[in-house]
């Protein structure tokens, strides 16, 4: 695994059940949003799909993430 392509993201970027509604954290950026000034992309959707740059999640609530690499390269798959 290429540890040194892998970002640590705070906070989850993910449209999944919380247990709270009103979730009020300080968030990174996603940088496939920031590199296309846009607001569509999701590390993971619930029940639909998990972003071809997402690399796991970290306790507590940090997200893994590879852009511009994807997982399948820097993980070895």
């Amino acid at each position: 695994m290429d540890t040194d392509s892998i970002k640590e993201l705070k906070g989850a970027n993910m449209d999944i059940d919380l247990v709270s509604k009103n979730v009020d954290w300080d968030q990174s950026s996603c940088p496939w949003n920031e590199a296309e000034n846009t607001n569509e992309h999701r590390c993971a959707v619930k029940d639909t799909s998990i972003c071809k740059y997402f690399c796991g999640i970290k306790y507590l609530d940090s997200v893994l993430c590879s852009y511009p690499l994807e997982n399948k390269d820097v993980q070895g798959q």
